[in-house]
């Protein structure tokens, strides 16, 4: 019997992208959810799908949970961001249908406190996993693949940077508006330290050429300190690929860090429109750094680097693939854990590049010093 898929958001940049990976799979009955019919409809008509179905569906509306339950999905993939002002509803109702859940969070808080859940999941018999995204599901399959080439990891840094003219979301221009300007918890030298978002600006070597990077609140921050004992430095940063627009996001977090603006993520929509007046500038390639410090196994130093690189325009491929990989892991019974959880651990880099293996992606590993 096919899967039951329900795909809240699907309309959305990564949503839409989940959807094409699921249509057309026999091991899937896909569900596209979202607010509005419309735009539902004319992804089904993209899709040319005809085992496809949509329902409307509201998650802040009142009776979500009974429409929820009504469609009987054995997985609820939440792509509708953001989710640092959202709270758990929609797994608890999917505990409450007995469906598993699986979202696509980067909310540092939201991520790292699905665990609470994690005692009524186990009596469920249900998996709920939020953070199937690039941070911090694919960030620590990366750490996890690199991990036994040290004795000691000390430090972790990381951090990405979409093309320019990479389609982007008013959700994703919210979270990260979110925390511009704002106190940002760091661990460094052991303790717990504190930065400002998007500033303490670095200039990164991308494999498509040196890009600005700031500091980001993401859930690795809180999660890699408690996963990798010993890690003394987890920092990561994002950036624009245009100079006008990471440092006019730079003055914008200036703005927010001395009181002059107090809510910028509520200009999210009208600041991406503005952003798009320069899609033709830049590029469609983006990337992916991780750098890892520390001790071999022959008590040596030992500096990694990894990279990713997207070309094509497909770098909304990358966040999008948790999703795929787990849902896929669940229609072949692969998917065996039960709980709450941040996505750790639950799939290899391997699953993550075979998933990835149909796109313009590819990725690097150098020895920066031993």
């Amino acid at each position: 019997m096919a899967t039951r898929v329900l795909l809240i958001g699907a309309a959305g940049v990564f949503g839409a992208r989940i959807a094409a990976r699921l249509a057309h799979d026999a091991r899937f009955a896909l569900t596209l959810a979202g607010r509005t019919p419309a735009t539902l409809a004319h992804l089904q008509d993209e899709l040319a799908d005809p085992s496809v179905r949509t329902a409307v569906i509201d998650v802040e509306a009142p009776g979500f949970e009974g429409v929820l339950r009504s469609l009987e999905p054995d997985l609820v993939i939440h792509a509708a961001g953001p989710f640092q002002k959202q709270d758990y509803r929609v797994a608890k109702a999917c505990l409450d249908c007995g469906s598993d859940y699986v979202d696509l969070a980067d909310g540092r808080e939201f991520v790292a406190g699905i665990g609470a859940l994690d005692a009524q999941a186990r009596e469920a018999g249900c998996l709920l996993v939020s953070g199937a995204s690039t941070v911090p599901a694919l960030s620590s399959a990366v750490v996890d693949h690199l991990r036994d080439r040290f004795s000691t990891l000390l430090a972790i840094d990381h951090a990405i940077s979409p093309g320019n003219r990479t389609p982007r979301g008013d959700a994703t221009v919210a979270a990260i508006l979110g925390y511009c300007g704002r106190p940002i918890p760091l661990w460094r030298d052991g303790a717990w330290r504190s930065g400002h978002g998007w500033l303490s600006t670095q200039r990164l070597p991308f494999v498509s050429g040196p890009r600005w990077v700031g500091l980001c609140d993401v859930p690795d921050l809180t999660l890699f300190p408690q996963r990798y004992a010993g890690v003394q430095r987890v920092t990561f940063r994002a950036g624009l690929e245009l100079r006008r627009l990471h440092f006019g996001t730079w003055l914008l977090a200036w703005l927010v860090r001395l009181g002059v603006i107090h809510d910028l993520a509520r200009h999210a929509h009208r600041l991406r429109r503005i952003s798009e007046w320069f899609l033709r500038a830049g590029t469609d390639e983006g990337g992916m750094l991780m750098l890892l410090e520390g001790i071999d196994k022959h008590s040596r130093p030992l500096r990694l680097r990894w990279s990713l690189h997207a070309a094509t325009g497909d770098g909304p491929q990358i966040p999008a693939m948790p999703a795929v990989v787990l849902a896929r892991k669940k229609a072949d019974g692969t998917l065996t854990a039960r709980g709450a959880m941040p996505c750790m651990g639950l799939f290899d880099l391997d699953d993550a590049l075979a998933a990835l293996a149909d796109y313009g992606v590819r990725v690097d590993l150098k020895i920066m010093s031993r």
